[in-house]
Order: structure tokens, then sequence, then C-alpha cells
């Protein structure tokens, strides 16, 4: 549900940030997207597969329901700059696992499976977005995408925690 496009519209709508300020924050936000996944490598080791990907991105959706309570737009700025720096900690971690987790000859498959599900449904966000905007409040994405979030994390979790790798 929270496309950057979308956010850009929010924190214009919310807090009258202007072009530039806006330039700004999406830069800081994919340059902090980028450290996540190196991050990631350097956590993994010490907190497991499971542990890295689910706790990063749990905490990370907290953080992105948090950026719609926010009462001013630095406030507001400073969650979603700490959101992205563990946003992307589950990419690198989830692909990983999933590689250990399955047979040789069926990693293609799993990969393009996984790929492919995630893709659809980004496809599907922006009018989605755009609907509950519109329809409930310019924040219900952030916290009705962000509970989902977590109900997978946690789903996920207790699904894939004893896994066995090879």
């Amino acid at each position: 549900f929270v496309i950057q496009s979308m956010v850009t519209y929010w924190f214009y709508t919310r807090f009258g940030l202007d072009l530039a300020q806006l330039g700004w924050i999406f830069f800081g936000t994919q340059i902090l997207s980028g450290l996540s996944l190196l991050l990631a490598a350097r956590l993994a080791p010490r907190l497991g597969l499971v542990n890295t990907m689910v706790f990063s991105h749990l905490i990370s959706n907290v953080l992105l329901i948090a950026v719609a309570l926010a009462p001013t737009a630095a406030a507001a700025v400073t969650v979603l700059l700490a959101r992205h720096l563990l946003s992307q900690m589950d990419l690198p971690t989830r692909q990983t696992f999933l590689m250990l987790a399955v047979e040789d000859h069926e990693r293609e498959h799993a990969a393009t499976l996984t790929n492919t599900s995630r893709t659809l449904a980004q496809s599907v966000s922006p009018t989605l977005t755009g609907w509950i905007m519109q329809g409930l409040s310019l924040s219900a994405p952030f916290i009705l995408g962000g509970g989902l979030k977590i109900v997978y994390d946690l789903l996920l979790y207790v699904t894939i925690r004893n896994v066995r790798m090879r």
C-alpha cells in the first residue's frame, strides 16, 4: 500500500513540503535502503537468516505506522528514514533462506514464483492505495500496509522458524 509516489503526495499534502525538500528526503531513503542491504549481510550471521529477515521487517513496519502518526514533518521524516535503514534487510535474507531451503533443481522455480508474486502485488497497490487515500484518509495506507505486513511477518516467522536449511 505504501509506494514512493503516494508517500511523496502524503508529505506534500500533509506538511506542505516542496519538491526540493521531498527530493532530499527520498535521496536519503534510497541511500538508507541500500545500506540496509549491506547491514543484513552483517547481522544475518549473528542473528540468523530468519530472525534478521522477520524482526528487521517487523520493526520497519511498526515505524511505517509511526510515520502516519507523526505530528510534525521533522518527526515523520526521521521515522521514515529510520524505517528505510531496516526496510530492505528482509530481501537478501529471504532470498538466501529460500535458496537454502529448496532442492538445487527447484531454485529457479522458487525464485521465479517468489519474485512474480511480489511484482503482481506491487502492480495492484497504486490503485488500492489511491482508493484508500481518497475514501478513508491520507494516512490510512501507512496503517493498513504496516499492519498487514506485521501480520505477514508474524505468520512467516511461525511458519519458517523451524525449517531446516541445506
